[in-house]
Order: structure tokens, then C-alpha cells, then sequence
């Protein structure tokens, strides 16, 4: 597969955007490997989704572990002192925030814990390099040395921290891909996850405090394994729409990724009547940004605007999202 507070609006970790984007990524493999079994790739699906989900919570129990590391440095050098007849009293300030009190007595995380096979403990010479770059930064020296303290700069000292060591963070990236090889896809966007939580809590949260769910309904999990199914069921049908449309050149000398991502968008646009068309184009014209080539995302507009003109003129559209 390639690499691909208070009164919130309520948030789910699966949101249609991570399921386009995982469609797409289903197909492409599935071109690759010239299979067309929707059922086998319904089900990869639904298990690409559920380790992104597992990803959400791992990311937000490394912050967790994080904040031990932290602990122990701090009771180990304390200890030092103490050996030496120093009587300085170091701060406790960073290990007693407020937030990441809350996150570690969340009872939802600790569950997701408890089922772990493999930990971040696991990963005590990663944590310690990431514990000392971030003991470095001028975020942590800056929060250390503000006299006082509140509940608004415990929380916002962990989205910095988060913002600036574990996103775009090579080493965890790697580290994340030898976990899983789920993982490392996923990451980006999942991360946006992981600050919309921290955001979500408040001095008010207790160990119920809800995480993010993972579907937020039926409604999107039977969006996804729709979506996949009459993507590859309907192959066929898609790209003699698009080869029509494509008349300077035969399909085939369409880039991969750009035929998969327009059969993708084109199961959407037919079979979910309900979305408009131009959300799904929008949707599609930024996957083709991120994931193909640079003229990519221009060549998926056009193609698309041209079909879904002809379709809607031969009063076609509705009656194929009927069909199909």
C-alpha cells in the first residue's frame, strides 16, 4: 500500500475524509494486485480503519508516557541531590499538569491500555530522546519558568508539545511503521485528532471524560463499505465513463493513482445522491494533490465536471445512482 473545550461541535476519529482517503488506498492495492473481490476489501477496510482508530489512542497514551519519563528523570535526580546533601527542592511543575493528570486517569484510555500487547515502556530510548528534545524547547523552558499556573497553560503546554515534537517527528514515524504498517499512512491526519481531544478537555473533566468515538454512526460505517463496494463492483462502468472523456489518449496511459482516485470519486458521486456533487469533487481534487502528480489534481476536476455535465444532461445521473 503507498504512504499515503468546552462547547465543541462533537468530533468522530473516523470521518469521511480518512475514509476516502482509505478507499482510495484499498483500490490502488487492489489494481496492483488484479483483484476485484469487493468483499475481501470491505473487510481490509473496516481493519484499516480500526488500527487508525487504535493509532488515536496509542498517540494519546505517549503523551502519558511521556509525562513518567518526566517523573522518573525528576525522582532520579532529586535522589542526586539528596546523595550529595543538596536541600534544593526541584519543581514538580511539569509532572503535576492538570490535563495530563486527567488523561491518564481516563478511563476509556486506560481500557484501550489494558488490551495492549505493546506499550510505549517498551520504547524507553525513544521516549528519553523525545523527553530531552522537549525539556530543551523553549515551550517547556518558558512554561517552567512562568511563575503561577492554571488549568488554560497545562492544557495548552501539551497541544505545543504535541504540535511541535511528536507531528513531523522522523524517528516516531519509523517507529510507528515498525509497529504497524497501518500506522505511518495514517498519521497526519490522525494527529489533527489527537489536538481536537486536547482541546475537548477542561478543569472540569473527570476520568469519564469521552474520547472521541470511532464512527460516529452506522451511517459512516455503511458510507465506507458502500463506498468500497461499488467502487471495484462497478469498475467497469466508471472507466468506460472515464475513457469516454478521455479521448487523446488511451485510459491505460492515465496515470494509476489518477484512474483509482477519479472510479473512487465517481462510485461517490453516483451512488450518494445525497452529497453534492461539488463537495465530492473537492474532496477528491485534494486526495489527488496529496497522493498523485502535480498536474493531478486539475486533470481530476475537468474529468470530472465533464462527466457529471453529460450524465446530468442525458438525465442519466439520477437514474444511475438508482442503479447502482
Amino acid at each position: 500500500m503507498i504512504n499515503f473545550v468546552g462547547c465543541f461541535k462533537i468530533s468522530y476519529m473516523i470521518n469521511r475524509e480518512l475514509i476516502r482517503i482509505k478507499v482510495v488506498q484499498i483500490t490502488y492495492s487492489c489494481f496492483q494486485n488484479d483483484s476485484k473481490n469487493s468483499d475481501a476489501a470491505e473487510k481490509e477496510l473496516l481493519f484499516s480503519l480500526s488500527k487508525a482508530y487504535d493509532l488515536y489512542n496509542s498517540l494519546l497514551l505517549l503523551m502519558v508516557e511521556l509525562n513518567r519519563m518526566a517523573l522518573r528523570t525528576l525522582e532520579m535526580r532529586q535522589s542526586r541531590l539528596r546523595r550529595l546533601g543538596d536541600a534544593t527542592i526541584l519543581s514538580t511543575k511539569f509532572v503535576d499538569n492538570q490535563f495530563l493528570l486527567q488523561l491518564e486517569s481516563n478511563k476509556q484510555l486506560r481500557e484501550f491500555s489494558d488490551n495492549q500487547k505493546r506499550s510505549w515502556a517498551d520504547e524507553e530510548e525513544f521516549l528519553r530522546r523525545l523527553w530531552a528534545q522537549i525539556e530543551e524547547s523553549e515551550t517547556y523552558k518558558t512554561y517552567m519558568n512562568t511563575p503561577g499556573r492554571s488549568y488554560a497553560e497545562d492544557r495548552d503546554l501539551w497541544r505545543h508539545i504535541y504540535r511541535e515534537n511528536i507531528c513531523d517527528n522522523d524517528e516516531l514515524d519509523a517507529l510507528l511503521e515498525d509497529m504497524s504498517l497501518y500506522w505511518n499512512d495514517d498519521k497526519a491526519i490522525v494527529d489533527t485528532f489527537v489536538l481536537k481531544t486536547i482541546n475537548r478537555f477542561s478543569e472540569h473533566s473527570d476520568a469519564s471524560q469521552p474520547l472521541l468515538p470511532e464512527f460516529r454512526s452506522d451511517v459512516d460505517k455503511e458510507f465506507a463499505t458502500r463506498l468500497m463496494h461499488r467502487t471495484l463492483a462497478n469498475a467497469e462502468y466508471y472507466q468506460d465513463l472515464i475513457a469516454s472523456t478521455t479521448r487523446r489518449w488511451e485510459l491505460k496511459r492515465v496515470a494509476l493513482m489518477d484512474r483509482v482516485i477519479l472510479q473512487v470519486a465517481l462510485a461517490e458521486i453516483i451512488s450518494f445522491p445525497n452529497i453534492p456533487v461539488s463537495v465530492s469533487i473537492n474532496e477528491y481534487i485534494e486526495i489527488a494533490k496529496m497522493y498523485s502528480t502535480p498536474k493531478s489534481a486539475r486533470y481530476i476536476n475537468g474529468t470530472l465536471d465533464s462527466i457529471v455535465k453529460r450524465l446530468t444532461e442525458e438525465n442519466r445521473l439520477i437514474k444511475d445512482a438508482q442503479d447502482n
